[in-house]
């Protein structure tokens, strides 16, 4: 298949197409990575010896306390299964919030409580300055096959 020119005639010496890859700048990048490669390798493999000190005990194991905060269908809020109000809420929030290790609050809400109460509790866990929060939930029974 031979080449035209802009106006239609062929040109001279193109009577087949170029099929050959220009290898050249594919060689150039190979060895730019290859020199890359044999200069890096060596800093990879430095490593110092440490003689670290060996232990023979195990590990502390210490378990946060908890709280639990409980909101009823009704929006009635339990601490630890005793009704308070958000006032005496507030005291007890800020009492654990002082106490070292944190305990971690636990909000067992009901299904059917207005979303507004379970974050009036957040709200006031946050105020108080409560870290660790979490929501208590049963899992869905697994349906009969």
């Amino acid at each position: 298949m031979a080449m035209t020119g802009p106006s239609g005639d062929e040109l001279p010496g193109d009577d087949a197409l170029m099929s050959e890859i220009n290898m050249t700048p594919l060689v150039d990048v190979m060895l730019v990575l290859l020199i890359v490669f044999l200069v890096t390798i060596p800093a990879l493999q430095h490593a110092l010896k440490i003689d670290l000190p060996r232990v023979a005990s195990q590990p502390e194991r210490i378990v946060a306390p908890h709280a639990d905060v409980a909101i009823d269908a009704n929006g009635v809020v339990l601490w630890n299964g005793e009704r308070v109000t958000m006032d005496d809420l507030d005291a007890k929030l800020a009492a654990a919030a002082a106490m070292h290790p944190q305990p971690e609050l636990r909000v067992h809400a009901d299904r059917n409580v207005r979303y507004e109460r379970v974050a009036d509790v957040m709200s006031a866990a946050q105020a108080a300055g409560i870290a660790q929060l979490g929501f208590v939930t049963e899992p869905r029974p697994r349906p009969v096959r």
